[in-house]
């Protein structure tokens, strides 16, 4: 059904286009880029655009030029999830015939007074489409608590991200990030996957995922998120300041010291290509910090 063994190194980035990339969004592009090519492998970018309702006209478009402006030109074709819908539901379909799926009725009242985390109510119910709108939800295998991560190392989770059987189509009949996300990652040939902490926790779902598609499983790494506060991270949903506004060879130069890289020390006046070059010629996977989150105090 797909691909058990990589060929080669593919690393991607992909971001949804709810608004323009900040500083955040320029360390996870960089990183990946760096990473992907310090091995002579492949960079591709993805438009995780699956949201539908979170999308912003013409968001896409700019996240491309914005690409470009700062030297990071991918190989292969940018992918559109919203151009993938018949993909995702060939696989939907195989797992509604495997009996792997369940669909769910419980609503976000319910689900909130059981502190966000499902109990397995409708598992046994078997309800079927004339039963009203129904989550979909994939029935647990078990999930393993405990993975490496690439420049974090080990790293636990919650016994009850593993063990929760969780929405793969929502009511409203979009599909869940989760699925989505590992289907197109095996499609692509994605070998690596290196993306923020802020989804560290969900890399063990994403796994078994993977197996449970007889699919190789990507290595996958978390960088440091940029943020304000506390808790406070750049986003699109918070107004980040759009990095188009800021000189890329001087904010190249502030995402590769965040990310505890070496910096020429003119780097700032370099042409873009020449810092590349210069990064990818001295990237080290040990430099990247280990902290989920540092605070900056710029390019918000």
């Amino acid at each position: 059904m797909m691909t058990a063994e990589f060929s080669c190194v593919r690393g991607r980035f992909a971001p949804s286009p709810s608004g323009p990339l900040h500083f955040g969004s320029l360390v996870a592009a960089l990183g990946s880029y760096l990473h992907a090519k310090s091995q002579a492998g492949q960079w591709l970018v993805r438009i995780e655009d699956i949201d539908a309702p979170r999308t912003v006209p013409g968001a896409d478009s700019e996240i491309l030029r914005t690409l470009e402006q700062f030297g990071l030109h991918w190989d292969d074709s940018v992918v559109w999830q919203s151009q993938r819908l018949d993909l995702y539901q060939h696989y939907f379909e195989q797992f509604q015939q495997q009996q792997r799926l369940y669909g769910c009725q419980c609503n976000r009242a319910r689900m909130a007074a059981l502190g966000g985390v499902y109990d397995g109510h409708c598992r046994s119910l078997q309800l079927a489409a004339h039963d009203g709108p129904l989550a979909w939800r994939l029935q647990s295998t078990g999930v393993d608590t405990e993975f490496i991560d690439l420049f974090a190392g080990h790293q636990q989770i919650p016994e009850t991200l593993a063990t929760e059987d969780y929405i793969i189509k929502r009511r409203d009949g979009l599909f869940a990030y989760q699925w989505v996300v590992v289907i197109d990652d095996i499609e692509q040939r994605i070998s690596e996957v290196i993306r923020g902490a802020d989804l560290l926790q969900m890399t063990p779902r994403q796994q078994a995922l993977c197996r449970d598609f007889s699919a190789a499983v990507p290595v996958y790494g978390h960088l440091p998120l940029a943020v304000t506060a506390p808790g406070q991270k750049l986003s699109k949903q918070n107004h980040a300041t759009d990095i188009r506004r800021f000189a890329p060879a001087q904010t190249l130069s502030a995402a590769l010291q965040f990310l505890g890289q070496p910096v020429p020390a003119d780097a700032a006046q370099m042409p873009v290509a020449e810092l590349l070059q210069f990064a990818l010629t001295h990237w080290q996977n040990a430099l990247v910090p280990k902290h989920a989150e540092i605070q900056i105090q710029s390019f918000n």
